[in-house]
């Protein structure tokens, strides 16, 4: 994945979670959108962010890499599955919410662990 690709999804992240929170104020509210809006936005800037740590050189770049493409694919799977059921009625498949929150916190140690190789191999 490069870092353009991962900057132009960051954005659309970033433009669905805008929309999911104003369907969750004044569309649906209480149906959870608004932890979908918060989880698309949050990680949008957290993939830019990283994307910047890697062009910058702050994070050991393969994982690094790995640990936003992980980012990117729980965010949407965690607010996929909550916006797929507020709309549709149905999931994207069992437990794809639980799933996703569990690659963006496995996603994020190894952001951490990036940045540690980073320290240790002379940051």
């Amino acid at each position: 994945m490069t870092l353009p690709l991962l900057v132009l999804v960051a954005g659309l992240m970033g433009a669905a979670g805008v929309a999911l929170a104003a369907a969750a104020a004044h569309a649906m509210p209480g149906a959870g959108l608004d932890s979908a809006a918060y989880i698309l936005l949050f990680h949008a800037a957290a993939v830019t962010a990283g994307a910047a740590a890697i062009a910058s050189g702050l994070v050991w770049r393969p994982l690094a890499l790995v640990a936003l493409a992980g980012l990117v694919v729980g965010a949407l799977l965690f607010s996929g599955d909550i916006a797929l059921r507020a709309f549709a009625g149905h999931r994207i498949f069992p437990m794809a919410a639980p799933t996703g929150g569990s690659l963006m916190i496995l996603a994020w140690i190894a952001l951490a662990v990036a940045a540690a190789v980073r320290l240790v191999r002379g940051g």
